[in-house]
């Protein structure tokens, strides 16, 4: 149970990074904002290369990180409460 609640809190940290991201795409053209959205790798090119942040390694750690250990906290959870 505590791990899929900790879990679903990393990744809604993702979704919140991932929306910086997605936001500054957005900012720099809707053509480079859609294809953000659209194509996850275009998506990470972009986050690596031409994303500018003050904390850019903090934000991208946010995003790809927290979406990782989220999903296995999660998936130990459900995998957890199914047994007992």
């Amino acid at each position: 149970m505590t791990s899929s609640v900790l879990g679903l809190l990393l990744i809604f940290v993702s979704v919140l990074c991932y929306a910086l991201v997605l936001v500054h795409a957005f900012s720099r053209s809707v053509g480079t904002g859609f294809m953000v959205l659209c194509l996850p790798v275009y998506t990470l090119y972009y986050a690596f290369s031409q994303f500018d942040h003050r904390r850019k390694g903090l934000v991208l750690a946010g995003w790809l990180g927290a979406f990782v250990l989220g999903v296995v906290l999660r998936v130990v959870g459900v995998s957890l409460s199914a047994q007992g």
